[in-house]
């Protein structure tokens, strides 16, 4: 079923919305969630969470794209069950991923005037100017959290190859943003 559809059955208040919604997009997002909690029974309850978000959200948000739409909620469900289990075991690898853009990132008690939209399109416009290769390699590794391995087996790249390609966007990235004026 096209997403067109799925989102007239969610205005229509129609359940079989979610069934559409986890038929074409349930693995997408346990696999997202799970690359953040490395936990089946906690992604499996934010996939759930994200179903609940998009009824709840749609009407009357309507979705341009609605795969990007239910991403966004399957990830900032995750990281919020991430900060909750925080304190008591924490992801190595995620936190990492997260160690590795903050060097790039400005330091909200430096820029406290630059808001996080202004940040977020900014990054948006620089990875519009990257290679479909650099920008999906990045895209993978931090909004999706695919590990290093994941990206080199979905791209046929090598694993050095990946963390060179990671490397090199983020020196860009924090260049363009500093050419923007957000101060790091």
């Amino acid at each position: 079923m096209e997403d067109a559809e799925i989102i007239k059955l969610y205005f229509a208040r129609d359940e079989k919305a979610i069934q559409e919604t986890e038929h074409k997009y349930g693995r997408l997002c346990f696999r997202i969630a799970h690359n953040i909690l490395y936990n089946i029974e906690d992604s499996e309850e934010c996939v759930n969470d994200t179903y609940l978000g998009a009824w709840n959200t749609i009407p009357p948000k309507n979705p341009k794209n609605f795969m990007a739409f239910l991403c966004k909620i399957t990830r900032n469900l995750s990281l919020k069950r991430m900060d909750y289990h925080m304190a008591q075991k924490r992801t190595p690898e995620l936190l990492a991923s997260f160690d590795e853009l903050e060097a790039v990132l400005p330091d909200r008690r430096i820029e406290a005037r630059v808001r996080d939209e202004e940040i977020g399109a900014a990054i948006s416009r620089f990875l519009k100017t990257e290679s479909a290769d650099s920008r999906n390699v990045f895209l993978r590794k931090y909004w999706f959290c695919d590990s290093i391995q994941t990206i080199s087996n979905t791209y046929g790249f090598r694993e050095e190859k990946v963390k060179s390609m990671l490397y090199r966007t983020r020196n860009r990235l924090k260049d363009s943003l500093e050419k923007e004026g957000i101060a790091l």
